[in-house]
């Protein structure tokens, strides 16, 4: 069946590392039945079992991808248990992937227009494994979505996928409490509080998920506290020295913990540590 445009391509996101196959034998069952298709390794790193990270993960990779994009997310603890496998449309693409939550955050900001189990058996491999459902379940349901085939086809609509909690912002007079979401590679503590963006020597938030109006925040008040410590505000990590600690805003538009030229999680930063921004 002949692709339609921009459904060709597909992003791949696992906590499957890439010391051992698995990544690579999704793309050898996905180059089967859509060899036109293009691979996107969004990332293969997602900490073992950590669902949440990886849906901060697709909440903040989405909006950069043609919306007929599909996106194959497995972190999936529950494989080969009753869990569903679930596949939906939403405006920032095509979602395939295990009904735990992985896709509450993409959810709250694109709303699925449709959601559908993944029972049909004529798009998923002969032998269903109980363990590597990314293999034998997910990655044919990907191709063939990216073959044109209509979500309709792979089984019921879905009323009540699994939704985990929004990420922490709660506003209180003069300040905003959230929670550190996500510890990057280089150690930075991405927080729940944004998004933000610097307004002339000012702030102006727009919650990330929605909880309420806009609020600007007057910046030559403001002061960061998370991990028993404070974090000066700046705008770039080139305004303070090498070693010294600051909050900033990172590329997802979300209050970030930072060391320069360092590590935010070598001073306690974790996720989940409560973040308060005060002005």
């Amino acid at each position: 069946m002949r692709a339609e445009i921009g459904r060709s391509l597909i992003t791949l996101t696992t906590d499957f590392g890439l010391r051992d196959g698995y990544g690579g034998v999704m793309k050898g069952v996905i180059a089967g039945i859509a060899p036109q298709a293009t691979v996107i390794d969004l990332t293969h790193e997602i900490a073992p079992q950590d669902v949440r990270s990886a849906a901060y993960l697709l909440w903040a990779a989405l909006p950069y991808f043609p919306p007929e994009t599909v996106h194959l997310a497995v972190v999936d603890p529950g494989v080969g248990t009753a869990r569903r496998a679930l596949a939906a449309r939403t405006p920032w693409g095509y979602l395939v992937g295990p009904d735990n939550g992985l896709f509450s955050y993409v959810w709250a900001a694109a709303p699925p227009e449709l959601v559908v189990e993944l029972t049909n058996p004529a798009y998923r491999l002969p032998a269903l494994s109980a363990t590597f459902h990314g293999r034998d379940l997910f990655a044919p349901a990907a191709a063939h979505l990216a073959c044109g085939v209509p979500l309709t086809a792979f089984g019921p609509p879905v009323s009540d996928p699994v939704r985990w909690p929004l990420p922490r912002l709660e506003r209180v007079p003069g300040a905003l409490r959230g929670e550190v979401l996500y510890v990057d590679r280089f150690g930075n503590g991405v927080t729940s509080i944004g998004q933000l963006r610097w307004e002339n020597e000012g702030l102006r938030l727009v919650p990330a998920f929605g909880q309420g109006p806009a609020l600007e925040v007057q910046t030559a008040r403001a002061m960061v506290q998370a991990a028993g410590r404070r974090w000066p505000l700046h705008r770039t990590y080139g305004e303070v020295a090498a070693g010294e600690p600051l909050a900033l805003i990172g590329s997802a538009g979300l209050l970030e913990l930072a060391v320069a030229q360092g590590s935010a999680a070598a001073l306690g930063v974790t996720v989940g540590a409560e973040v308060v921004l005060t002005w």
